[in-house]
């Protein structure tokens, strides 16, 4: 089957400004809740009756991104970090547990990203060639197709769920260790499209986590 998105596809204003800044401000609560396994707290929806902010904003995500294809839900959690200190490396997103525990390699079929903020750097960066562990980051060695995303306030992307992305310095350049000075968090929230629901994912509402984000 041929990719739904040949290449990244970008949309700025992506959801209307009064969810989106009680978004934002949802997730600005949250403070350093998790803030060291935020890559590791992760969600599944499945587009029923929405119990937190993250849950109503996908369902207005959702028909612009699914459009023709069968999408069972969405795997989501927050990425917070510092792109002075960017502790994610390049990678293509997966079933995780499914992986760790079979080695099998299962993709969402679509992935994407909602910008919380601008910061100094820290683009997004997506690229259909592999990880190679032998470079920092584990960045592809072939960048030639890179397509950089800036982060800004309320932007979406949506991207083949096969392909490799990372987050680029505050310098925008590949990471290789810790830069100097202060910076502002990158706050951005990552969601998968599922064909599939990705093993033992639980629900946001069976969980005690992130309670700042409902109500």
């Amino acid at each position: 089957m041929e990719p739904f998105v040949q290449d990244p596809k970008l949309t700025d204003s992506a959801l209307p400004a009064p969810l989106f800044r009680r978004l934002a401000r949802r997730v600005g609560a949250l403070g350093t809740e998790r803030l060291r396994t935020t890559y590791q707290t992760t969600f599944w929806y499945d587009f029923s009756e929405p119990t937190n902010v993250v849950e109503e904003a996908i369902l207005v995500l959702q028909p612009h991104v699914v459009k023709h294809l069968r999408i069972a839900g969405v795997e989501w959690w927050l990425s917070r970090m510092y792109a002075t200190d960017v502790r994610v490396d390049f990678h293509q997103d997966r079933d995780e547990k499914l992986a760790l525990r079979t080695g099998k390699l299962v993709h969402p079929r679509l992935s994407s990203v909602l910008f919380l903020n601008r910061v100094r750097g820290g683009a997004l960066a997506i690229t259909r060639h592999l990880p190679d562990p032998s470079n920092p980051s584990l960045a592809p060695s072939q960048l030639d197709d890179l397509t950089l995303v800036a982060p800004r306030p309320n932007r979406f992307v949506v991207f083949d769920g096969k392909f490799t992305h990372g987050v680029l310095d505050a310098n925008n350049q590949i990471p290789d260790g810790k830069l100097p000075g202060r910076a502002r968090q990158r706050r951005t929230i990552a969601l998968n499209w599922w064909t599939k629901r990705p093993t033992d994912t639980p629900a946001w509402a069976e969980t005690k986590l992130y309670r700042a984000l409902g109500g």
